[in-house]
């Protein structure tokens, strides 16, 4: 399987109340497609969608583990979507509108997680090495 140009995209959670300062215990490591201004590249996807990998990290649960889905609808005609579960869509986390954000060091993006959206430091963006 390939995995030309895959990232490895570390985030934690920005200033929120009950955590005024973020807090790196709340989390996420995913690995995405970016293409060569930060953001994700569909295309890329599609070739390598089983490799676009997601661990959700909480002080107060076990890990979860999922992947990084591309589906058609949302803003733009697209929504990108973290999914723990294929069988079911009352898991899945979506991330406020990312088809238009840069995965840059210290800028930020948004997941839905059980309806309520929280903001994320993007803290670490590397290449992914198998």
């Amino acid at each position: 399987m390939p995995t030309r140009d895959l990232t490895r995209v570390t985030l934690h959670l920005a200033r929120a109340p009950g955590h005024p300062e973020g807090s790196a215990r709340y989390g996420y490591d995913i690995i995405a497609p970016l293409d060569a201004s930060g953001r994700l590249d569909a295309a890329l996807w599609r070739e390598n969608r089983a490799a676009c990998t997601v661990r959700r990290f909480r002080p107060d649960e076990d890990d979860r583990f999922g992947v990084l889905v591309h589906k058609p609808g949302g803003v733009g005609g697209a929504t990108w979507t973290l999914d723990y579960d294929r069988r079911t869509t009352d898991d899945d986390e979506p991330g406020f509108r990312l088809d238009r954000h840069r995965f840059v060091k210290d800028d930020y993006v948004s997941f839905a997680d059980g309806g309520e959206e929280h903001a994320y430091r993007i803290v670490d963006v590397h290449p992914f090495r198998r």
